[in-house]
């Protein structure tokens, strides 16, 4: 039965291998959680294979899928049902699939999430009821916004603040710094802290963002995973965490700022539109930095 199921599932795909999807990917483009080396490492990781589709037209690869069973890989509900959750952690993270402009195909996978730029792309997608929080560009703040956002930046540098990038810092320092900041913010500790500094090592080429400190202890830090597709730039906002001691500075907010201009600044010199996720639009925080997008379930 499971055999058949599959074989439903999968009709019009043929199985490829690892190397022939990581170059869909990179001639198609993706998202942090489709991404080649992501899938690859995190699946080790959590010791469930990796299996992947491709769909071919006139014997040109057009739409590739990494799968787990009948879910997209890396997906939390495969996780949770092998008692992995705590293997790691990338929120809802949009999910872009490497799929050609005009190629149109039935993806048969279980997956939310699943980006506006693949809408036109896969067939039988289906509305999700809650959209994803996409972060503005920064001269669609208001001015009085920006203002306020650079004036609590000067204010904490002036008492003692001061940014230092995410990779200055080791895996392991990383996974200290981001596990107490987060218990101090929720009074709970992350998801997977166990595997933090093994998910951080991993994963550290795709790292970016900065720390904030206050005499030269972190404050507020941000987890943020960023790749380069050939036409965009992807970056995921998975979780953070601040010391709410040090609330009247503000720092989530002033690290919110930071870390988002810079990573417009980068895309830009790139000469690429940036898709910076803040994972599902639930929070309203989110809406003061981002606006809410459509996404789409199978």
């Amino acid at each position: 039965m499971l055999s058949l199921l599959r074989a439903w599932r999968e009709r019009g795909w043929s199985e490829i291998d690892a190397a022939a999807y990581a170059q869909a990917w990179q001639r198609f483009g993706g998202s942090v959680a489709t991404h080649p080396l992501i899938v690859e490492r995190l699946a080790a990781l959590a010791r469930i294979p990796v299996r992947y589709l491709g769909w071919f037209a006139g014997g040109e690869l057009l739409a590739a899928i990494p799968c787990w069973g009948n879910h997209l890989a890396l997906a939390k509900e495969v996780l949770k049902k092998r008692r992995q959750r705590g293997a790691f952690d990338l929120g809802n993270a949009e999910v872009i699939l490497p799929i050609a402009e005009n190629a149109r195909v039935p993806v048969r996978q279980v997956m939310r999430y699943v980006s506006e730029v693949n809408a036109g792309q896969i067939a039988g997608l289906k509305p999700q009821p809650e959209g994803l929080a996409l972060a503005r560009a920064p001269e669609e703040y208001s001015t009085k916004f920006r203002y306020n956002q650079r004036r609590e930046l000067r204010l904490l540098a002036e008492a003692g603040g001061s940014l230092r990038p995410m990779l200055d810092y080791s895996p392991v320092q990383q996974a200290l710094m981001y596990a107490d900041l987060f218990q101090r913010r929720w009074g709970f500790a992350p998801r997977g802290k166990a595997h933090l500094g093994e998910v951080f090592g991993l994963l550290r080429e795709f790292i970016t963002g900065s720390v904030l400190l206050h005499d030269e202890r972190p404050i507020a830090i941000q987890i943020l995973y960023r790749v380069e597709a050939p036409k965009w730039v992807s970056l995921e906002f998975i979780n953070g965490g601040v010391d709410p001691a040090t609330r009247d500075f503000s720092p989530g907010s002033v690290l919110s700022f930071v870390n988002t201009q810079a990573a417009w600044a980068e895309a830009r010199a790139l000469g690429k539109p940036l898709r910076y996720s803040f994972g599902r639009a639930d929070r309203g925080y989110k809406d003061r930095w981002c606006h809410r997008v459509p996404v789409y379930r199978i």
